[in-house]
């Protein structure tokens, strides 16, 4: 199964920068009809339906045996032990005001278990691949984490969730660790904080609150590029609690969490 995993990194690729391309272009005129899901800041865009329709056609010409499951609803169930977990537009706030920090987000895992992912940067035309195993690129490039040694010096992203309750505590949180650290960034889209880590643009990534689509191909890529992954105790990483960092400040950023 290993050897196919590249295989299935380039399916991924593929379909990520046509979906990509399309809400790109989509979006020159505009952010089209959107409506709003979980709460009134929680919004989907007709591009974000539009996304995932031709990610699932796409995947089911090529992967017609594979389960899959979508942000907008989609809920496959296949006879393969595959399942792709697809996020059409994750970052859709900046896709809707415009701002470049969006992506497309496709993984192919077994069971909770991601073992091949892309994520695609439609503004800034960057694609991020890995395969389990086999590494983590952007482009043509392998991939790896900064080597940071200190969350003095660490460049630190988060997110906040829709729920007014939960980013209260999540505000409290940030104001604990921010004199703890170089600083902290809000970039928007957890998929591309996630491939962040993995190229070194930051230190490290956390959250709690993700969704599967949200996690498992920006996962596979920050830690094929050598991120350390848990949740805020250090233990196994999940939706719920995400942590990614580079490797030597992972037990100071467990602490202080």
């Amino acid at each position: 199964m290993n050897d196919d995993y590249v295989a299935l990194m380039n399916v991924a690729a593929r379909i990520a920068r046509n979906a990509g391309d399309l809400v790109f272009v989509g979006r020159r005129n505009g952010a089209g009809n959107v409506q709003t899901k979980s709460s009134a800041t929680d919004m989907v865009t007709q591009w974000d339906t539009a996304s995932e329709q031709l990610i699932l056609k796409q995947l089911g010409q090529l992967r017609p045996n594979d389960s899959i499951v979508g942000e907008e609803g989609t809920q496959i169930k296949g006879t393969s032990p595959l399942t792709w977990f697809v996020d059409p537009i994750d970052g859709t706030t900046n896709f809707l005001y415009n701002l470049s920090g969006y992506a497309v987000s496709i993984a192919a895992c077994l069971g909770t278990d991601p073992v091949a992912a892309a994520v695609f940067l439609p503004a800034t035309r960057e694609l991020f691949v890995a395969a389990k195993g086999h590494g983590a690129w952007l482009g043509s490039t392998p991939l790896h984490v900064s080597n940071c040694e200190s969350i003095e010096t660490a460049l630190i992203a988060t997110g906040f969730s829709y729920n007014s309750t939960r980013r209260d505590a999540q505000g409290q949180r940030v104001a604990r660790l921010l004199p703890q650290v170089r600083d902290i960034r809000r970039c928007g889209a957890a998929a591309a904080d996630l491939c962040f880590v993995a190229c070194g643009r930051i230190d490290a990534y956390f959250e709690e609150g993700l969704q599967p689509w949200d996690l498992a191909a920006g996962q596979l890529i920050a830690s094929e590029a050598g991120a350390t992954v848990s949740n805020f105790s250090g233990g196994p990483i999940v939706p719920s609690e995400v942590l990614v960092t580079t490797p030597r400040i992972h037990s100071s950023l467990v602490s202080s969490l």
